[in-house]
């Protein structure tokens, strides 16, 4: 008899102390973001060719470099003594400092000179390219450069567009 009370009391202490078995558990987790500065594009400087002139029965190119160089592309496209403006196209792209950005330049435009006489831009390049990184200051400088193609006899004048280089930066 007494094993079997001591059995007993066992019995009832370890069912009277026994925990249930959950299915299911939770934890409280936090939530947060983080709002950076929106990236923003501002011009500085418009791009322009300078001065060039063509032959009257072979046209070519004008390459414009993003440091603002100029050199020909076929044999019928000059440069003349008097250079005129030149200018890459500059850009101040600002944002969140040290945050990278994709660049998105034209594939081509056109610009309009006298009467309905047209000449095409395309060929854009950039410095940075393709890919920026804002400063500390939250700010990078971008220069645009392109190759303008000049057909033989093509009629004096000055060539414009105000809307012909439309350049995109976004967060990568």
């Amino acid at each position: 008899m007494k094993v079997k009370g001591i059995l007993i009391i066992f019995i009832f202490a370890f069912c009277g102390n026994s925990s249930s078995i959950l299915a299911q558990s939770s934890v409280i987790g936090a939530v947060s973001a983080t709002v950076v500065q929106p990236i923003a594009i501002t011009k500085n400087v418009d791009m322009n060719f300078g001065n060039a002139a063509v032959s009257a029965s072979t046209g070519g190119s004008l390459i414009l470099t993003p440091s603002g160089t100029r050199t020909t592309g076929g044999a019928g496209v000059t440069l003349p003594a008097t250079a005129g403006t030149i200018a890459a196209a500059g850009f101040t792209v600002s944002g969140a400092p040290g945050y990278t950005y994709a660049i998105t330049l034209p594939a081509s435009t056109v610009i309009n000179g006298p009467g309905s006489a047209s000449m095409s831009v395309s060929s854009f390049t950039s410095a940075p390219s393709a890919t920026g990184t804002l400063g500390s200051g939250g700010t990078q400088s971008i220069a645009v450069g392109a190759t303008l193609y000049i057909a033989a006899a093509q009629a004096p004048g000055n060539y414009t567009n105000a809307t012909a280089l439309p350049v995109t930066v976004n967060y990568n």
